[in-house]
């Protein structure tokens, strides 16, 4: 099977769409195996390492899978450790990506910095597959309340999965708890929504979990997910 053109054939939205509704009513495990089995494995996974709950489910499936970490520049430290230790200790085919020259002029705040650090290193990552893996949830904002499991995504031109779509923060957690997954650093200081230092601060009790990310700027989105 070839690499999948950058618009989607009827017959291809028409089957993202069936299975998509089949999947509303699956485990986030089916997900992950149809989208490896549809794509001979000719898929990547970005993973923030948040927290592990998709990486865990999809390693699951493919221990070999292809995990992306955008590290902007401006990532916590302890993110970037995290990441390096997950590494380690899973044998992770981790590609960690950087920003090019062009993000130096748009320092983490700035108004091209997201699409500078985050959009064109995962479009470059992502140039010659058919599919890709995010850990979204529909509960993360209201700008994600409609995302399907399963869709087209126009901004990168190929499939999109979201396994973890339906879940909530206490889904999440009830799998951290139950599979004795390790938690990144920076949770037991009240972050819960972890992105780039300078625009993530701590949450309180009742808050929304991503009400710490570019608090008081009135963004929501990077621009991976729009």
């Amino acid at each position: 099977m070839g690499n999948m053109a950058n618009e989607p054939t009827p017959a291809l939205l028409a089957e993202l769409e069936e299975i998509n509704e089949k999947l509303e009513r699956e485990a986030p495990s089916k997900a992950i195996e149809w989208a490896v089995d549809r794509f001979e494995g000719n898929l990547s996974m970005a993973c923030s390492f948040q927290d592990l709950v998709a990486l865990d489910l999809a390693l699951e499936v493919m221990p070999n899978l292809e995990i992306l970490f955008l590290e902007t520049g401006a990532s916590f430290p302890e993110t970037v450790a995290f990441a390096e230790e997950q590494r380690l200790l899973r044998n992770l085919h981790l590609t960690v990506t950087h920003p090019g020259p062009e993000a130096d002029a748009w320092p983490c705040g700035t108004e091209n910095c997201c699409k500078l650090r985050k959009v064109a290193p995962l479009r470059n990552a992502l140039d010659g597959r058919m599919a890709w893996l995010t850990s979204l949830k529909r509960v993360d904002a209201p700008t994600r309340a409609a995302i399907p499991i399963v869709g087209w995504d126009e901004s990168f031109g190929l499939v999109k999965v979201n396994p973890l779509a339906a879940w909530t923060e206490d889904d999440i957690d009830s799998y951290i708890a139950s599979h004795e997954l390790p938690t990144h650093p920076l949770w037991s200081k009240g972050y819960r929504s972890i992105g780039c230092a300078p625009t993530t601060r701590p949450v309180e009790d009742g808050e929304d979990p991503r009400a710490g990310r570019w608090s008081g700027t009135g963004k929501v989105e990077c621009g991976l997910h729009e």
